[in-house]
């Protein structure tokens, strides 16, 4: 398990670091991003879709209510949103073993509501906020194909 810790300080360096983010991701890649309301989880998934390529980075918007948004780019994006579930279970009715095999980049924001369904392997990212838009990430790899992501993102 390899860990970082990324200060950043505007929402331009959210964007950057997401857009760094999605150009190491690989068809099946599971990110779980873990943070209090108005952390800015929806706004960095909005950043890693761009760096994946989708056409409109403005469609990306939190699945609250829908609970799964799937959006096209360069690999499929699915970007669930576990925040109104009442934990593991219902989190694993919405089929998202299914997503976790499959050919997308899962993003799930809320991911500390359903732990026992993530991934044993995955990226972590707990954001803490220090600012008014400053924030702190800390990225955890879990697993090999993970912690080969880590490291070039503290450049």
């Amino acid at each position: 398990m390899k860990s970082i810790s990324l200060d950043v300080n505007s929402l331009a360096e959210t964007e950057a670091f997401g857009r760094r983010l999605a150009a190491h991701l690989f068809p099946g890649a599971v990110v779980a991003l873990i943070g209090p309301l108005g952390a800015g989880k929806t706004n960095l998934v909005r950043a890693i879709a761009e760096g994946l390529g989708i056409g409109n980075p403005a469609v990306v918007n939190s699945p609250t209510f829908v609970l799964i948004q799937e959006y096209e780019a360069r690999l499929p994006i699915y970007h669930f949103d576990a925040y109104r579930l009442a934990g593991d279970t219902e989190f694993a009715d919405l089929g998202v073993h299914e997503y976790f095999q499959g050919n997308g980049v899962c993003l799930v924001e809320w991911a500390d509501k359903v732990p026992a369904c993530l991934p044993a392997e995955r990226l972590e990212i707990r954001i803490t906020i220090t600012g008014e838009q400053s924030r702190r990430f800390d990225v955890t790899a879990l697993g090999a194909r993970y912690e080969a992501i880590v490291m070039p993102l503290a450049a």
